[in-house]
């Protein structure tokens, strides 16, 4: 028995098209709550899952409002598309959606370049974080490429999404940056094993994304190994919603064993991520019982992670 898992990147109500019905964003929840995660940090979506707060049967969800990104920069549908100098405008709209996080896309593949390229020049990038602060928000950002982390790491971001571009080769001072600030980095690690399917749809057009994304999915394991040898929290994320189904949390965990010890992997997926986003030890006295059981010990098999024998939410079994 273990407290209830985190999915700390997941999107509710979002599929590849866009925000999704209620019907289906609650098939979403319970898809998570059936593989012990009870408590979700939805990192950006466009359909409103307020209403899911007052159900007592669903996992608790803190929202980062919608993506904020450039109009052709990102997915369609997905996002508050707005140019720089609109930038501070949006993080306030969707300060304002959220639960204290902001959700920015920090780079994407920029097709007059041919390449990732930050969407943000870093000075607006780094107003639109103070903006945020001011607010009582922390912001977190999709990150895939060495030069978007590098500068918003610097302009004092809490959080970076996949992080594949925190090489230590060419990143170290990133890295010791993060650990010195205790920035949050949550790799995906399911995610990126698209990398490569990336890579291959874009090599006759855009050979040098293409190579980038090899290259950094190649790297991956050395890449989040030093950071955490470096002190950098890492916690465990899906990005399940938008093109991966939600109730993979247990595999996720499963995967960061590549470069973490087995405790390690566990408390970034359970208790480390639930201090990390404000929320109690459901262990504490008074405290809402999310309780999650397993067959037998984790620490032995992470895969057991994937398949619990029981789920209880507020104290009520579920699963």
């Amino acid at each position: 028995m273990m407290p209830g898992l985190v999915d700390a990147h997941c999107h509710v109500g979002l599929e590849s098209t866009g925000a999704v019905p209620d019907d289906v964003a609650e098939q979403h929840a319970l898809a998570e709550r059936s593989a012990g995660a009870l408590l979700l940090r939805d990192a950006g979506s466009p359909a409103d899952t307020r209403w899911m707060d007052e159900r007592e049967d669903l996992p608790r969800i803190i929202r980062a409002g919608r993506h904020i990104a450039r109009p052709k920069r990102y997915l369609r549908n997905y996002g508050d598309e707005v140019e720089p100098d609109a930038l501070l405008d949006a993080v306030e709209r969707q300060a304002a959606r959220g639960d204290g996080w902001v959700k920015l896309v920090g780079d994407w593949i920029d097709r007059e370049v041919g390449d990732l390229t930050p969407l943000w020049p870093a000075d607006v990038a780094r107003a639109a974080i103070d903006r945020a602060h001011a607010l009582g928000c922390r912001v977190t950002a999709h990150v895939f490429g060495e030069q978007a982390v590098a500068e918003l790491v610097e302009a004092g971001i809490d959080g970076i999404e996949h992080g594949t571009g925190l090489d230590p080769e060419t990143n170290a001072a990133t890295i010791d940056l993060m650990a010195q600030r205790q920035v949050a980095l949550v790799p995906t690690m399911i995610q990126l094993e698209n990398f490569p399917g990336f890579a291959d749809a874009a090599q006759d057009k855009f050979p040098a994304y293409a190579r980038r994304m090899r290259h950094l999915h190649a790297r991956r394991h050395a890449t989040f190994g030093a950071a955490l040898d470096a002190g950098v929290p890492i916690y465990a994320g899906t990005d399940a919603g938008g093109y991966l189904p939600h109730g993979i949390v247990g595999r996720e965990m499963a995967a960061m064993r590549s470069f973490m010890g087995a405790e390690q992997v566990l408390g970034a997926g359970s208790w480390r991520a639930r201090a990390w986003l404000g929320r109690p030890d459901v262990l504490a006295e008074g405290a809402p019982a999310d309780l999650v059981v397993f067959a037998s010990d984790p620490r032995a098999d992470l895969r057991v992670l994937g398949t619990p024998a029981a789920v209880v939410l507020r104290g009520r079994r579920v699963a």
